[in-house]
């Protein structure tokens, strides 16, 4: 077998937990007796609830600790309370919280929008960096991208309204009655 530690001593910071003396994992617990004394544990103060927090309809009610950072809100606060709706285990639930964590960053930008800040979406998404190490990659996308734009506009803009009647050969002898 090729030595492994020599193979790999060029990346920093390998084999920081290789030493068994060192190991914080193993024992992972010693035994003292006092396993019965957690069963009588006094529950600290739940966190007050002040604003609309969505859970999973598996629980039957809020963790004791959970975040109030971003409350729904908006068209993505609705999908969110529409995906919330399903179990966990199921594509209605998670499908729906992608989405609407897509509608959720197209909302912030018109957010920014409104309060008089542009932001810099070219630099927010990465493509500084798509540019420098990756510039077939994003030739590729950016090409796909105005591609399915076009045909949105095109389909989009066409007239919806009647159709404009064909000229018959018979409306075209006016001409030659003068």
């Amino acid at each position: 077998m090729e030595n492994i530690p020599e193979q790999f001593a060029h990346i920093k910071g390998w084999g920081v937990d290789a030493d068994p003396e060192n190991e914080p994992t193993y024992p992972m617990k010693h035994y003292t007796g006092d396993d019965r004394r957690r069963m009588n544990y006094e529950r600290p103060p739940r966190q007050t609830n002040g604003i609309e927090v969505l859970h999973s309809n598996e629980r039957p009610g809020l963790t004791a600790v959970y975040g109030t950072s971003s409350p729904p809100s908006g068209l993505s606060g609705v999908i969110r309370r529409f995906a919330f709706r399903f179990s966990e285990g199921s594509f209605g639930h998670w499908l729906p919280l992608i989405l609407a964590d897509r509608v959720n960053m197209i909302e912030g930008i018109f957010d920014d929008l409104r309060h008089g800040f542009f932001p810099n979406i070219m630099a927010e998404r990465g493509w500084k960096a798509e540019w420098k190490y990756n510039k077939k990659g994003l030739a590729k996308r950016a090409l796909i991208g105005a591609l399915i734009a076009t045909a949105a506009i095109v389909l989009l803009s066409k007239n919806k309204g009647p159709k404009k009647r064909q000229l018959a050969a018979s409306d075209d002898d006016w001409l030659h009655r003068w």
